[in-house]
């Protein structure tokens, strides 16, 4: 009776996951700084703080800036950051990576999330 059932598998899926929102960089700006800035810097050669410097984020595996201490869950996770995990990240990063330090609760908002990545792009290239 296998092959009967086994066709329904294709059936049964997760719902889709929300597409990423288009982000505007200009409110990413104002939003990193309000509640990102504390914590990190962006700019090329800049100091990591109590988090590590975001320069050159996309395409870089978490866990991985030279000289910033991180947790062993962020260096075993080997997520490389994008536009999608960085979405998926940011809303919860305490559940998307167990044993982060990140302090920070993460924005339930997908605007204000699409707007910090558009933000983080253009600033971290």
């Amino acid at each position: 009776y296998v092959w009967q059932v086994a066709h329904l598998i294709p059936c049964i899926r997760r719902p889709a996951r929300m597409s990423l929102p288009d982000g505007d960089a200009k409110s990413g700006a104002k939003i990193f700084k309000i509640k990102c800035a504390t914590c990190h810097t962006y700019n090329s050669g800049g100091a990591s703080k109590t988090g590590p410097n975001l320069h050159a984020l996309f395409g870089r595996k978490s866990g991985t800036v030279e000289g910033y201490s991180y947790t062993q869950a962020n260096r075993d996770k080997g997520v490389v950051w994008n536009d999608d995990t960085l979405f998926d990240y940011l809303e919860n990063p305490k559940k998307y990576i167990p044993g982060t330090k990140m302090a920070f609760a993460g924005f339930k908002k997908p605007q204000e999330r699409a707007d910090v990545i558009a933000f983080l792009k253009e600033a971290t290239a």
